[in-house]
C-alpha cells in the first residue's frame, strides 16, 4: 500500500499535469544499491502525438530518453517511487515539493510556495547547453550543421546532438589521461570529420591542451575538404591523410580512435592502438562477420543460433566480449556500453580501452576465460588474437 505522502504527490503530479504547470520532477535515491541507474528526470513536453511526459533515465555513463503519454508516465512514476527510489523533488510554476522516504517505509514531505518567473516550455527546440557551441564555429558551419548565421540546421539537430554525446562519453577518459603534453591522436576512418574536429575543438579550446590529430579517411574527396575545413578553422594541428587502418604510417599513438571500422577493421585498429603503447582505445564496432562465420556450435545453444538473426546478435556479443577481454590482457581497463540511442544508428557499441596494467594471475585468468568461451561457441580462433598472437 503506498504510504499517503507517496499519494499526496502523485495527486499534485496529476494537477500539475493537467494545468500544464509541471516544470520537472527528479527522483533521487536510488533503493538497490548495485544499480546503474542514477536518477530519474521528468518534464513535459509538446509533441506531434501530443502533450506527454519526457523520462531521462540518468545511468553511471549514458542517458536514456523515452516519451510517454500522461497515464502510462504517472504509472511508471509511482511505481519508481514504490520500488526504486527513496527521493522526490517536484517543481512547478507555483511550488516546490520535496518528499524523503526512509528505508523502513515512513515518508515526510515538505512544501514552499515557489513562483517561476520563466514560464515552463515543452517543446524540443530548446537546445540545452551543450560541449561543442555553435556559436563562432568555422567547422560546424562548413560541414552543415549550422547556417551561415551560426543557427543549428532543424534537419541537422541529431547530428549535432550526436556529436555532444560522443564528447560527453569520452569526457572521463580524456580527463583521466596521465600524459597532457603534446598528445597525438590518430582517428582511422575519419569519414567527413564530424567527431575528429568537434573532439579537437574540445581537447584545444576547452581543456586547453597541446594536441596533434591525425584524421585517417580512404577517399581522396573526403580528406581534400577536410582539410581545407581544418585551415579555415585555424586547427593547424590538425590534418587529414589518404590511407587506411593497416597501412598509413604514423608516428607514436597516444589516442586511438576507429568509429564504425566495418568486421575486422576494428581488430587492426585495436591491434594498432596497443602495439602503439596508446593511452586510450576507443572503438565503435560495425559488422561482425568473422566471428559469425567462425561459429560451429553443437551443443544447447544450438537452439539459438539456428536463427539467423539471433545467431548474428550472438555473434556481435561474443565478437565485442572477446575483444574487451583481450584488450585487458594487454594492460587496458575496459568498458562497452551504448554510443548512441537506437534511432540514430543500430550500431550503438562503444568499446573504450584505458592503459593500465594487468598481473600474470589476471592474465591468465583471461586467457582461460577467452578458451572457455570459444569453446562453448566453436570458434577457433578470433582475428585479434591471430594478429597479436596470443
Amino acid at each position: 500500500m503506498l504510504h499517503i505522502n507517496i499519494k499526496k504527490i502523485i495527486e499534485k503530479l496529476q494537477i500539475a499535469v493537467d494545468n500544464k504547470e509541471l516544470v520537472k520532477l527528479q527522483l533521487t535515491g536510488k533503493r538497490d544499491k548495485t544499480s546503474d541507474l542514477k536518477k530519474l528526470i521528468i518534464s513535459p513536453i509538446e509533441i506531434k502525438k501530443g502533450y506527454c511526459l519526457n523520462f531521462v533515465y540518468r545511468y553511471n555513463t549514458k542517458d536514456i530518453t523515452k516519451n510517454y503519454q500522461i497515464s502510462e508516465g504517472l504509472n511508471l512514476i509511482t511505481y519508481a517511487l514504490s520500488d526504486e527510489f527513496y527521493n522526490a523533488e517536484m517543481i512547478t510554476l507555483n511550488e516546490k515539493m520535496n518528499l524523503f522516504i526512509l528505508p523502513n517505509g515512513k515518508a515526510s514531505m515538505k512544501s514552499i510556495s515557489s513562483t517561476i518567473k520563466i514560464p515552463a516550455t515543452f517543446t524540443h527546440d530548446k537546445i540545452k547547453e551543450r560541449l561543442i557551441e555553435l556559436k563562432g564555429s568555422i567547422y560546424l558551419r562548413e560541414l552543415g550543421i549550422t547556417n551561415a548565421d551560426g543557427e543549428l540546421r532543424r534537419e541537422m539537430s541529431d547530428k549535432y546532438k550526436q556529436i555532444n554525446q560522443y564528447i560527453e562519453l569520452l569526457a572521463p577518459y580524456l580527463n583521466e589521461i596521465k600524459t597532457t603534453d603534446n598528445l597525438h591522436i590518430a582517428d582511422m576512418g575519419s569519414g567527413k570529420g564530424y567527431l575528429t574536429f568537434a573532439l579537437y575543438d574540445y581537447l584545444t579550446n576547452k581543456l586547453k591542451l597541446n594536441i596533434r590529430t591525425t584524421g585517417v579517411e580512404f577517399r581522396d574527396d573526403l580528406v581534400t575538404i577536410c582539410n581545407l575545413i581544418a585551415q579555415q578553422s585555424n586547427f593547424d594541428q590538425l590534418q587529414f591523410t589518404k590511407g587506411t587502418i593497416v597501412e598509413t604510417q604514423l608516428d607514436k599513438i597516444d589516442i586511438l580512435i576507429a568509429l564504425h571500422a566495418c568486421d575486422t577493421a576494428t581488430d587492426d585498429a585495436i591491434f594498432r592502438g596497443i602495439m602503439s603503447n596508446a593511452e586510450l582505445i576507443v572503438c565503435a564496432p560495425c559488422c561482425h562477420k568473422q566471428i559469425r562465420k567462425a561459429m560451429k556450435v553443437t551443443n544447447e545453444l544450438s537452439n539459438i543460433t539456428k536463427f539467423g538473426i539471433l545467431k548474428e546478435r550472438q555473434a556481435e556479443i561474443i565478437t565485442d566480449t572477446l575483444r574487451a577481454m583481450i584488450m585487458e590482457y594487454f594492460g587496458y581497463k575496459t568498458n562497452v556500453f551504448e554510443f548512441v540511442s537506437l534511432e540514430h544508428t543500430p550500431k550503438n557499441v562503444m568499446i573504450v580501452g584505458q592503459k593500465v596494467s594487468t598481473t600474470n594471475n589476471a592474465k591468465k585468468q583471461i586467457i582461460d576465460d577467452i578458451a572457455a568461451i570459444k569453446k562453448m561457441y566453436g570458434i577457433e580462433k578470433h582475428y585479434l588474437e591471430t594478429l597479436l598472437k596470443v
